[in-house]
């Protein structure tokens, strides 16, 4: 087996692409008309499939699980915030102290869930 890939369900293809391409501040390995990959330094692949070409039909929306991207530090979390901020992203939570350490919640336009978290301990 190869390495897994994250798969999101996308309404349009070119609008999500374009949204990872300013965050990740990459263009897509690979792309079409209702599929889009990146290909990221950490060795995750995200997949953008277009949902209405998705077999079998899903039964879910976005927001019932996450995309989680650890971070060194705290700091880091903080200055990803301010970053994602300034290129528009939609914040759900801003950064704060959870049970497992210093997280903030962003969202695509699909609504999907990333989270940028660093681990400490926080009790």
């Amino acid at each position: 087996m190869r390495s897994p890939i994250v798969l999101f369900y996308v309404a349009d293809i070119w609008t999500s692409a374009r949204f990872y391409t300013r965050l990740f501040g990459r263009a897509a390995d690979q792309i079409s008309p209702s599929f889009a990959l990146f290909l990221l330094p950490s060795g995750m692949r995200l997949g953008l499939w277009s949902q209405a070409r998705v077999e079998p039909v899903p039964v879910t929306r976005a927001g019932g699980g996450e995309l989680g991207f650890q971070v060194a530090c705290a700091d880091e979390v903080d200055r990803l915030h301010v970053e994602w901020r300034s290129k528009g992203v939609t914040i759900a939570l801003a950064p704060m102290v959870l049970d497992f350490g210093r997280s903030f919640v962003a969202l695509d336009p699909d609504g999907h869930r990333l989270r940028v978290y660093a681990l400490g301990d926080y009790e």
